[in-house]
């Protein structure tokens, strides 16, 4: 098949449109043109009023090989390149070795997932619950009903921290083996909506992903493996620098060689025991900053102009960044439109924030992270200094929200102008329990308060409204990225830990569902090679 790509058609174009862009490009007959599917679809908004969708096809003629020959030199045209997913080993029949799981979030579920496909059984261990009973917890406490539940909250749980999110499925991760593709796939074999396969940034959503994760475990233990929830690992046992089994906090112990770690990056008493343990682990950067809603028909408004509303378009997003004079960079992360801004604490009398949409995404705020890079140089110390920096400013906001999980709010207009604020405008916060009002300045470090200030008003350069005075910020953002690297080798086993793969965004080598889910399966097959290694 031939892959044709910059396909531009006008955002209101009849279906047929695309067959005959197809034939105008290729200079064919209709005859000749025996099929073709739609790769990706995106937008480009650069001219509000001149929206235009872009497509990458597939297609199918009865010429390929002269069209090629003939259009050499086009840089838009070329051979479609075989993304299918091929496993890189099958476990013999006589095999024995089961590898151990740690964790069930995409970067774990897509590993024991490869790891049961591939017909090694692997056992995942969960510390927290199954999913739904997990959302039950969750949907509790964010209504203020039940106290926060350390080991079944927003981020413990099957499915980890991106089944409260907007479900996200890109990434800018180098993915030259297609990978990606696999894990879209499989989440459509799961029930996600085939359009993800060809939508410009995919997203699931939160509803959506519960029912796809309970799909993930049937698959896996339909092939042999085993998932066992709150079975927290409090030990790993290391003999000589290899890796030989787990110790769960009821005391059970499990054998094994090959221990995947994909514990999502708020496990902190695990990273404790492994720094214990002698485990090889560095800081590395990552940021803080707050949560900001804005009306969603703001930035529709500001990104599309007179289409804002159109169901192709959906609700706008938006990636945003600007460099301070201090030095700090500050940016948007994470964005939800059409969203809810969420407690997504794990450890009581500490904070934190975070933001999640459904499928739909027609809530009436979009919300999105506005944060502060920062460096280890920040917190220097030790290699878990950033965690200890991360708690600090959890505890502090806790204590500004009125140590009750209200989180602490401030108006955009107010905290640019530097004074607390006292009541609400137009714009009500989504986050459940509540937002107290008041004074923002005093939950972050001063360099950072000053490069959002800064920063606020240049974002309002490139979407009108974006400082808005009644727009709400609410604190803290501090678990953007896990605050430490567990550094491997080339082979994914950890640099100074034989047996040990430490994999996924918690290890500090993915950053989302899509770059998590891809990592699992790398660290699959990694595992799955060395198992077969070994047993010659």
């Amino acid at each position: 098949m031939l892959r044709l790509t910059e396909v531009k058609l006008p955002l209101d174009h009849p279906q047929e449109a695309i067959a005959t862009a197809i034939l105008k490009k290729l200079q064919i007959a209709p005859t000749d043109l025996l099929g073709y599917t739609i790769f990706k679809r995106s937008y480009d908004a650069r001219k509000k009023g001149e929206i235009v969708l872009v497509y990458i096809l597939d297609v199918e003629t009865t010429h390929e090989k002269p069209l090629l020959e003939r259009f050499k030199k086009d840089p838009h045209i070329s051979v479609t390149p075989d993304m299918s997913y091929r496993l890189v080993v099958k476990a013999p029949i006589s095999n024995e070795t089961r590898p151990i799981v740690i964790g069930t979030g995409p970067c774990g579920m897509f590993a024991g997932l490869l790891l049961a496909q591939m017909g090694f059984r692997p056992i995942l261990l969960e510390r927290g619950k199954a999913v739904r009973d997990r959302t039950v917890d969750t949907f509790a406490f964010w209504k203020n009903k039940e106290s926060l539940n350390p080991e079944s909250n927003a981020q413990f749980g099957e499915g980890g921290a991106g089944t409260f999110s907007d479900g996200k499925l890109y990434s800018q991760v180098k993915d030259s083996q297609h990978y990606g593709r696999k894990v879209l796939t499989e989440f459509v074999n799961a029930g996600a909506s085939p359009e993800i396969l060809y939508v410009n940034r995919p997203h699931i959503g939160t509803f959506k992903l519960v029912g796809i994760v309970q799909s993930f475990r049937a698959t896996i233990e339909s092939l042999g493996g085993e998932i066992r929830f709150q079975s927290r690992v409090e030990d790993i046992d290391i003999e000589n620098g290899q890796v030989r089994g787990v110790r769960l906090a009821s005391g059970e112990y499990i054998a094994s060689n090959h221990v995947v770690l994909a514990v999502g990056h708020s496990a902190r008493d695990t990273f404790q025991m492994l720094f214990n343990r002698g485990v090889y682990i560095e800081a590395k950067p990552f940021s803080i900053g707050f949560r900001v809603e804005h009306p969603q028909p703001i930035i529709d408004v500001a990104r599309f102009g007179e289409n804002a509303g159109n169901k192709l378009l959906g609700a706008a997003d938006y990636k945003l960044v600007h460099h301070c004079q201090n030095g700090r960079s500050v940016y948007s992360f994470c964005m939800c439109p059409g969203g809810l801004v969420v407690a997504a604490a794990s450890e009581p009398g500490r904070l934190v924030t975070n933001g999640m949409s459904q499928y739909s995404r027609n809530e009436r705020n979009a919300n999105s992270a506005i944060v502060v890079g920062i460096t280890p140089e920040d917190y220097p110390g030790h290699p878990l200094a950033g965690i200890d920096f991360q708690r600090r400013l959890e505890e502090r906001a806790f204590e500004l929200g009125g140590k009750t999980y209200y989180a602490p709010g401030q108006l955009v207009g107010d905290f640019i102008a530097n004074r607390p604020s006292n009541k609400l405008g137009t714009v009500k916060p989504s986050y459940s329990p509540g937002v107290n009002l008041g004074d923002l300045s005093q939950s972050l470090p001063d360099y950072a308060i000053s490069a959002i200030r800064e920063a606020l008003p240049a974002f309002a350069k490139k979407i009108k409204g974006f400082a808005m005075n009644d727009a709400i910020l609410t604190g803290v953002e501090t678990r953007t990225s896990s605050p430490i690297r567990i550094k491997r080798q080339e082979n994914y086993q950890s640099l100074n830990t034989q047996g040990l793969y430490p994999a996924g965004e918690g290890a500090g080598y993915a950053g989302g569902i899509l770059s998590a889910g891809i990592d699992g399966i790398k660290v699959a097959e990694a595992v799955a090679l060395n198992i077969l290694r070994l047993a010659n």
